[in-house]
């Protein structure tokens, strides 16, 4: 490799660019906002069991396709939703101290603590029961929402913002946003099709991940404009970069 290539992304604590989409707070708020009201429309239907035929039918429909070769590979794909995701932060954040991406470790930490609580608090609340496995033992946890949905959604999301907003290539960035989304709806997927939750635990599980990762953004985008506002010039000022930079 030639000395005057450049590495694939950007130096420490630095990106090249910012989500020009996601610049403006209110669009993240609006986005949370609308997630917000979804993930309580879907709750209050499956507290009244009035998704119960669109979860049998999503159910029976796929299951309807399985065959040895693809329930291991569900299997194999669930994994990246619990101990293949644990193993993957490690990773990531080995590789965020190598890179001095501090923010971003912050960045990443915080989602993963939010998801963990907010996993939990919903899951007592709701008291859904699990319903009769395909594949496997039943879990120990309630069903309602799905906590490899939400997680998977809040860390390899996250991460792949994280990158794409430190990665120089155009090419790089579309495969890291595309793999990350593939994988997100395939872990969802995959607790269908073993049947270890209802479809709407899966959807309700990507909406509790959409509202906090939506309003993560919209008080990071906050904190950076009040950072940017002109301070007296005998104040100290404090950086205000965000955690993607």
């Amino acid at each position: 490799m030639s000395s005057d290539t450049k590495p694939e992304f950007t130096g420490p604590e630095s990106a090249p660019r910012s989500v020009e989409v996601l610049e403006f707070p209110l669009i993240s708020l609006a986005v949370a906002l609308l997630a917000t009201l979804l993930f309580a429309w879907l709750a209050e239907s499956v507290w009244a069991r009035h998704t119960a035929r669109f979860d049998s039918a999503v159910r029976a429909a796929v299951h309807g396709v399985a065959t040895p070769a693809l329930t291991r590979l569900m299997f194999a794909i669930s994994f990246m939703g619990s101990g293949g995701l644990i193993a993957c932060a490690l990773l990531a954040f080995a590789s965020f101290r190598r890179f001095l991406w501090r923010r971003a470790a912050i960045w990443l930490a915080v989602g993963l603590a939010g998801a963990l609580v907010l996993d939990l608090s919903l899951k007592l609340a709701f008291h859904r029961p699990r319903p009769v496995p395909f594949f496997g033992p039943v879990p120990s946890t309630y069903s309602f929402p799905s906590g490899h949905s939400l997680f998977s959604f809040c860390f390899y999301g996250v991460l792949a913002g994280l990158l794409v907003q430190r990665a120089r290539s155009r090419w790089l960035r579309v495969l890291l946003g595309t793999t990350a989304a593939l994988l997100v709806l395939a872990i969802g997927f995959s607790r269908i099709y073993l049947g270890v939750h209802y479809p709407s635990d899966v959807l309700a599980g990507y909406l509790v991940g959409t509202i906090w990762v939506a309003s993560m953004l919209a008080l990071d985008r906050m904190r950076r404009r009040w950072n940017a506002k002109p301070k007296p010039h005998h104040a100290m000022t404090i950086g205000g970069k965000s955690p993607f930079h």
